[in-house]
């Protein structure tokens, strides 16, 4: 459980570091138009907006790891249990402000994530007995 729960955090991490690059960097492209809806007025407009955004999910995206780079496993889990809890709710609140679509961008397979890492940190507790 711990192997598959590291991985599902990884690939989150991954998703995230790649809505950075969609948001900081191909925000006034066809691509991030095409990802987002956006005309390139539209894109034009709220290019600084967006990098801000992207920021924070680099900061996701670098918590997340720094979770699976943790020696004490005990720290790590809860440090990937904040970090993914982060992405769940700002999952949530962008489903019900802006696109319904990023709940099941986000929020699912962050509370998939979450399941595995509570799951794998008690079986981690039963051997430790």
């Amino acid at each position: 459980m711990r192997t598959a729960s590291r991985i599902v955090v990884g690939l989150i991490a991954a998703l995230h570091i790649y809505i950075l690059v969609l948001e900081m960097v191909l925000w006034n492209t066809p691509r991030g138009h095409d990802a987002f809806d956006l005309t390139p007025e539209f894109a034009e407009s709220t290019r600084v907006l967006a990098a801000n955004q992207g920021l924070y999910n680099g900061f996701l995206a670098a918590g997340m790891i720094w979770g699976l780079l943790l020696r004490d496993p005990r720290f790590a889990r809860h440090v990937q249990l904040f970090f993914l809890g982060c992405v769940a709710v700002a999952g949530i609140f962008g489903a019900a402000t802006a696109k319904m679509s990023i709940l099941f961008i986000q929020t699912v397979p962050a509370s998939f994530g979450l399941a595995l890492v509570l799951l794998a940190g008690r079986g981690g507790r039963a051997r430790e007995k």
